[in-house]
């Protein structure tokens, strides 16, 4: 049966609505996307020769750290146990503070990270503490996630460290508890290994 004059002009009229709603319903769903603006973070100092970096979003408690870090590392002559306590006191804020994090992927304490033990670091984190982590990247997050509150360093040893093609016969082992601004469950203790990267202090090995 044939269709009138009449009737195809309504049916085309309907489909050209349709390509219309369908096309900006796509754009709505993978174009517009959220309208509110990504938060931005800034570096707001850095220690050069370490690579060391403060970021304006990081937190009181960790600015302070920072601070107190540049104080040791422009001394004529750096006392190296006062410098592996103060970067395992940052590493821990950093690293097991979750709350302050955007994503899994937005692990933190990867600059007191040896290079070639970096890449398996950020892969383990993604895999086991920061797994669960939900994006935050327009501040809207309402899950809850652990602020570290006080660092402890329990101990501090000198010790030899060899593992594949890293040596150190002066290589730091750090002892160190914490707690949190609000008990969820989270690891309160680690052993941290430093060695020796160039000029800095770099974590290799963290149990």
């Amino acid at each position: 049966m044939k269709l009138k004059k009449g009737a195809k002009r309504i049916i085309a009229v309907i489909m050209i609505l349709l390509v219309v709603v369908i096309a900006f319903l796509v754009y709505r769903i993978f174009f517009s996307g959220n309208t509110k603006k990504a938060k931005e973070v800034k570096v707001v100092s850095e220690i050069k020769e370490y690579g060391y970096v403060l970021n304006d979003n990081d937190s009181e408690a960790y600015k302070k750290l920072y601070k107190e870090l540049e104080k040791i590392l422009s001394a004529d002559e750096v006392d190296e146990e006062k410098y592996v306590k103060k970067i395992s006191e940052m590493f821990v804020l950093d690293f097991y503070t979750l709350s302050d994090k955007d994503a899994k992927t937005d692990v933190g304490g990867a600059m007191f990270v040896h290079q070639g033990a970096l890449t398996n670091f950020l892969m383990k984190a993604e895999n086991t503490i920061y797994k669960y982590v939900e994006n935050d990247i327009y501040g809207t997050r309402k899950q809850e996630l652990p602020t570290v509150d006080e660092v402890n360093i329990e101990k501090v040893e000198q010790v030899p460290y060899s593992y594949q093609d890293t040596a150190d016969d002066s290589a730091y082992q750090v002892s160190v508890n914490w707690t949190y601004q609000k008990d969820l469950g989270y690891q309160e203790k680690a052993m941290l290994t430093f060695v020796h990267e160039g000029k800095k202090l770099s974590l290799i090995v963290l149990e």
